[in-house]
């Protein structure tokens, strides 16, 4: 590129005025990839979406539900390592 220019990404990533931005493309990737890090759950589980670190998931089956908030901990760390910051703290179940 030409001195002096930036990339777009580079913008983006690097910009302090746009934190909040990133987080919230963060937030909606976990909800977008949540099939690809769970591919086991696509049946019984639709995410819907984050809010303040929060991921609101609907489970229609109580028995999966009591199996999921059993797992909470597990699901949060894994999402939270496969995009390598902690964009998740906790999970709401809803029905």
């Amino acid at each position: 590129m030409l001195s002096g220019f930036k990339s777009i990404k580079e913008v983006f990533e690097n910009e302090p005025k746009l934190r909040g931005i990133r987080s919230v493309v963060k937030e909606s990737l976990a909800v977008y990839d949540f099939f690809i890090i769970f591919p086991e759950f696509k049946k019984a589980v639709i995410p819907q979406k984050v809010e303040k670190k929060r991921l609101f998931l609907k489970i229609e089956n109580p028995v999966w539900r009591n199996e999921l908030k059993f797992k909470e901990t597990e699901i949060v760390k894994k999402i939270n390592s496969h995009f390598k910051t902690e964009i998740i703290k906790w999970i709401k179940f809803i029905s």
